[in-house]
């Protein structure tokens, strides 16, 4: 008698609040995984239940420290596919080494396509991502991508609001699409701010195209890092008339002087959502955490029953 196809979750160390509350609103326990480390760092994991024949999604965001947590994640596959998962899929909320997805200079690695390679040598059978940096990344795998998007749950919150004169701003000419898709969300207008970045984690506001004066701005990104280019961009905002700034993104990645610059900006609050855990001493009271368990757990439903994923952007 053929086993029936089980649907099983596993964790890695990276982000275990939203692992938990997926695998609660999918309605199965978290799989039994441990992670352990030798004395000289080398990771181990351990799967303590069989996983024959089942259908295995592991959720774990490549955040800091992104290579450890990438070490972790090659080894989980590694580790499932020995245990004979009929198939294992690779959950990545938050899809490191992804701002390296071309050659800007000669000599420049890819490391986007690095990190596809890896997964896929590693035995992954299927990616769910968030809001990859560029989308062309999907392009990168051989294997299915499935690419969820927070735009829904950010514009379902600012919907609340009820701003009657706002703008949605994206912060430069690579975030357009993303910008003008909340845009029509929040039926509002779009302006762009046209900036040159000399190196990387540097930032040099040069233009603003569009009208923001007398208007509530939203500035929507994939991610924020040290927050130099959301904070330049408030100021520039405001000094062009805008008499409010918001902020939002769906990766929170907040490193080096971010948590200073956010809270010293005229930003009024900072949407994110928890892709990537936020450290006890990264909590601001401007910024508002939005929880993506319940898409990401929808995608697993869907995904397992191979129903379609597309509905859940709608």
């Amino acid at each position: 008698m053929k086993k029936e196809r089980g649907l099983k979750i596993f964790t890695g160390t990276a982000n275990h609040p939203l692992s938990e509350e997926v695998a609660s609103y999918v309605g199965v326990p978290l799989g039994l995984g441990e992670t352990k480390r030798f004395s000289d760092g080398e990771i181990s994991v351990y799967i303590g239940e069989s996983v024959r024949g089942d259908d295995v999604f592991v959720i774990q965001p490549l955040c800091n420290p992104v290579n450890d947590h990438l070490m972790e994640l090659l080894i989980y596959i590694d580790a499932l596919k020995r245990a004979s998962a009929k198939r294992i899929n690779a959950v990545i909320p938050y899809y490191g080494y992804a701002r390296q997805d071309r050659k800007m200079r000669a000599r420049d690695p890819i490391t986007a396509k690095l990190i596809a390679d890896l997964l896929t040598t590693a035995g992954a059978d299927r990616i769910i991502c968030m809001d990859l940096h560029a989308g062309q990344i999907q392009g990168f795998f051989n294997i299915p991508v499935d690419h969820l998007l927070s735009l829904p749950i950010i514009a379902r919150y600012f919907k609340q609001k009820n701003i009657k004169n706002g703008v949605i701003v994206s912060p430069d000419l690579g975030g357009v699409t993303r910008a003008r898709e909340l845009g029509e969300r929040l039926k509002m207008p779009l302006a762009i701010i046209d900036k040159r970045r000399p190196e990387p984690n540097v930032a040099e506001i040069m233009n603003v195209i569009g009208d923001v004066e007398g208007k509530e701005a939203i500035m929507i990104d994939d991610l924020i890092d040290t927050a130099g280019t959301i904070t330049m961009g408030a100021e520039e905002l405001l000094r062009r008339g805008a008499v409010a700034v918001y902020a939002c993104c769906t990766h929170p990645v907040l490193s080096g002087p971010a948590k200073e610059r956010l809270m010293q900006s005229p930003i009024k609050e900072v949407v994110v959502t928890n892709t990537i855990p936020l450290n006890n001493n990264l909590k601001l009271d401007k910024i508002t955490v939005l929880s993506v368990a319940s898409l990401i757990g929808d995608a697993i439903k869907s995904i397992h029953k191979e129903h379609s994923v597309s509905k859940l952007f709608d």
